[in-house]
């Protein structure tokens, strides 16, 4: 069972989509409760495909992991997971499988989207929506299941600079609020300024992790 201090745990995770193509090389990595950690590394190093095992989306080829649950995933581009028309309607709709009361419902959207500073939009059409806008539903979809866990891959890729900055500061305000462990995939280093902790991927493995300040000011230096 997942040590109870962390939220993720992977231990000598493989994974490859063919047998001579290995993503993940003996991959392992715990992330704290209730922390905010970003997951670093050059393009193709197995960054998405971790997220994706971590959500149970793939399967690993050996290896364990584990989280804890309900877990919520939000995509580089919210268009793939926003499908229902008005904003709403979308929150409301991952509770679907919970057999909640309309009351409940109501209760748990309202919640949600108080808490991504979004009540305001409760009707309005998911296409009227920004980018940014629709990335704050995402998160609010994963705050009315009351996801102990959040994985966030490169959610501020097509985000304007100021955007970028309110999403990944809103994330880190939900993390100490709520008690939420929360994993976000990056290439922008400012955004590290937010969060507890920094692992580093290369050819599928962590070699490095720890505060993110240190690593920037070895980066600036």
């Amino acid at each position: 069972m997942i040590n109870s201090n962390f939220a993720i745990a992977v231990e000598g995770l493989n994974f490859g989509w063919n047998p001579q193509t290995n993503v993940l090389n003996s991959c392992t990595l715990n992330v704290p409760k209730g922390q905010f950690w970003m997951l670093l590394g050059n393009n193709g190093c197995g960054k998405s495909t971790l997220l994706r095992l971590l959500a149970g989306l793939l399967t690993p080829d050996s290896g364990t992991v584990e989280t804890d649950a309900p877990l919520g995933f939000v995509f580089q581009n919210p268009d793939h997971q926003l499908v229902m028309p008005t904003v709403a309607a979308d929150i409301a709709f991952g509770l679907v499988e919970e057999k909640l009361n309309l009351f409940q419902v109501q209760s748990r959207v309202k919640e949600a989207l108080i808490a991504v500073n979004l009540l305001e939009l409760e009707r309005r059409p998911i296409y009227a929506l920004s980018g940014g806008q629709k990335q704050r539903i995402a998160i609010a979809g994963a705050i009315a299941r009351h996801c102990q866990v959040l994985l966030l891959d490169e959610p501020t890729a097509l985000l304007d600079p100021d955007t970028q900055i309110e999403l990944v500061a809103l994330v880190q305000k939900l993390v100490k609020e709520r008690g939420i462990t929360a994993l976000w995939v990056t290439h922008r280093l400012e955004e590290l300024n937010y969060a507890d902790g920094y692992f580093l991927l290369k050819q599928g493995k962590v070699v490095n992790q720890g505060n993110p300040q240190q690593l920037l000011e070895k980066i600036w230096r």
